[in-house]
């Protein structure tokens, strides 16, 4: 008996493109949540900005590139890269500064290398330093979390702010905005006052959780479990994630062993800021990240050790994405220098 058959591979590929980017999404749907709970209305708000103007852009540079636009619209890159953006970004930053932010990850930092795949910088992370640099002061205005005083703002203070740049009457930006557990501790620092002191003190100790600031250290918890989940479906390699938390927790330790009254622990650092979503949605970017075995080590720790030093004697609170982005420029000879033997040939 014959049977017809289609020609080889018989073998169907899973892990293709769109497949693994909604798996991303939902990976990040509990963190993403769990933001919204905690700082409010911000966040959804960057989220529909966000992913409007990423879609928008990524339309356009294909048109303008002759690509075919419903294949590379549906494949879901421009979707991941206008989510992370998003939840990096502080809950009431303006809608300029979030469009900003979308424009320079998509069309230069992605389209103008040539597309996905091309693209050697983490799209969504020039994105954020382009904004950071440039716009310092919208890039600290974080919400107040739910269960300190007032809270998060309603719907239309939320809405007056990001979209009119104005509060109605009643509101005033301080009542509104705080500080990052990560900033409040870096200032007090530079004012001569030690973590603990500031940690303790009556103005400061209700920002602050039992792993780190209240309402990051539940929003990285669910990264973390997310990230996991990515880790078991094949979505991205372990070596990464694991390196760069060894890489932050190691150097946190070392330092806290030598001054614990100057440098916080390493469950700290790691539960505040994006640590776990730079770790395991931002980092593990298949484009821009290292493809050794070996070399993810190397790039994964070097992007801990990075977020050390920054957060550390650097001039921003966090340093994700300038650490993920110095590390995109070096995994060229990461990966030259770390190339697996192929049996009975030399490397040389």
């Amino acid at each position: 008996m014959l049977f017809k058959t289609s020609p080889s591979p018989h073998i169907k590929a899973s892990n293709k493109v769109q497949s693994m980017m909604f798996q991303v999404l939902y990976a990040l749907i509990p963190g993403a949540l769990a933001a919204m709970y905690f700082f409010g209305w911000g966040v959804l708000f960057n989220l529909g900005i966000a992913i409007s103007i990423c879609l928008a852009s990524e339309a356009l540079m294909l048109k303008l590139r002759k690509r075919n636009i419903t294949t590379h619209l549906t494949d879901g890159s421009a979707l991941v890269t206008a989510c992370l953006l998003a939840l990096a970004l502080p809950p009431l930053a303006p809608w300029w500064l979030t469009t900003i932010a979308c424009l320079f990850a998509i069309v230069v930092a992605k389209h103008l290398y040539g597309g996905l795949g091309f693209n050697p910088f983490n799209p969504a992370m020039v994105g954020y330093i382009v904004v950071m640099i440039s716009f310092p002061l919208q890039m600290t205005l974080w919400t107040t979390p739910i269960s300190i005083g007032h809270g998060w703002p309603d719907f239309l203070t939320t809405f007056h702010w990001v979209f009119g740049g104005h509060l109605p009457t009643n509101a005033n930006l301080d009542s509104i905005s705080m500080a990052t557990p990560m900033d409040i501790i870096k200032t007090q620092l530079h004012q001569s006052h030690f973590i603990n002191e500031t940690r303790a003190s009556d103005t400061y100790k209700m920002f602050f959780g039992t792993l780190s600031g209240v309402g990051w250290q539940w929003i990285n918890s669910l990264y973390l479990i997310g990230g996991i989940w990515l880790i078991k479906k094949g979505v991205i390699d372990w070596r990464i994630p694991v390196a760069l938390l060894i890489g932050l927790a190691f150097f946190a330790n070392l330092f806290q062993a030598i001054d614990f009254s100057t440098h916080t622990s390493a469950i700290f650092q790691l539960f505040s800021g994006g640590i776990m979503l730079g770790a395991f949605f931002i980092a593990t970017d298949p484009i821009t990240a290292s493809t050794t075995p070996k070399g993810r080590w190397l790039y994964g720790f070097g992007i801990g050790t990075l977020i050390f030093i920054i957060r550390t004697w650097g001039g921003y609170p966090d340093g994700i994405a300038f650490a993920v982005v110095i590390m995109n420029m070096v995994v060229p000879i990461i990966d030259y220098y770390t190339l697996p033997k192929i049996y009975g040939h030399s490397n040389n």
